[in-house]
């Protein structure tokens, strides 16, 4: 009996490995995208203070479970953070014709090196909550281990969203570098990226709506299969959109 129970707790992590994978290419996309303004020696920097902050803020979330699960406004303002992130580039992006120059760029990214890594901060947090509440939906629905308590959960199921972040942040470390590479070569990911940000707020907004507090969707939806079909599905058709999209030549000033 207690090999079965360690056997599902096995699967569970793999394919919680698996979602944090997803999710922590997502947040390293978005740190590469929004420091890729910089020169290239404060690009670095930022992007390694991004990798530091969205370790801090996820070790932070895996002790602060039962709070961020249960306060819906901290869901709520994680959504309304990355909607407008999001989408405040995509709208941009389609009133525009020409390339924007670099001072506009910068002015887009927030000027200067400090407002950068501010930004960057923002987007971890709110990265850092999603990631959090996707593990505790896994996890919580494995039966209770041997382990006892511990951070307001089973043990076991903790140690599965445990191991989960940390292969998460790993995925970020190496992540972060390789889309910073790529963007040159692809910057239709730009806005791919900004669309996925938009697309996990919506996720968070559906998972706050959701919540007993406020009950305007069905308590269950969130963590069904339907909308997890429905969730991965868009995101991957974005991502799929976003890489076979034609490159738009930025004509550089003489």
């Amino acid at each position: 009996m207690e090999s079965a129970i360690w056997l599902e707790y096995g699967w569970a992590l793999l394919i919680l490995i698996g979602l944090e994978g997803l999710l922590s290419a997502d947040n390293a996309l978005v740190l590469a995208v929004i420091a890729k303004h910089l020169p290239e020696d404060e690009k670095k920097r930022a992007i390694n203070y991004g990798i530091i902050m969205a370790f801090v803020f996820r070790f932070g979330a895996l002790f602060a479970i039962s709070f961020i699960a249960n306060v819906w406004q901290i869901q709520a303002i994680g959504a309304a953070y990355l909607l407008y992130l999001g989408l405040k580039h995509i709208i941009k992006a389609r009133i525009k014709h020409r390339p924007p120059s670099k001072e506009e760029e910068e002015k887009a990214a927030g000027k200067g090196f400090w407002p950068t890594v501010g930004k960057i901060a923002l987007a971890d947090l709110a990265f850092a909550i999603d990631s959090i509440l996707a593990a505790v939906a896994i996890a919580l629905g494995l039966p209770d281990s041997p382990l006892g308590d511990f951070g307001g959960m089973d043990g076991g199921q903790f140690t599965v969203v445990l191991i989960g972040g940390i292969a998460g942040l790993i995925l970020i470390k190496f992540a972060a570098t390789w889309f910073v590479q790529l963007l040159t070569k692809r910057p239709a990911l730009e806005t791919t990226a900004y669309a996925i940000v938009a697309w996990v707020g919506v996720k968070l907004a559906i998972i706050t709506l959701a919540h007993k507090d406020i009950g305007l969707i069905d308590h269950h939806f969130p963590h069904s299969l339907i909308w997890t079909l429905i969730f991965y599905g868009v995101l991957v058709a974005i991502a799929l959109m976003g890489w076979f999209a034609p490159g738009k030549k930025v004509v550089e000033d003489a």
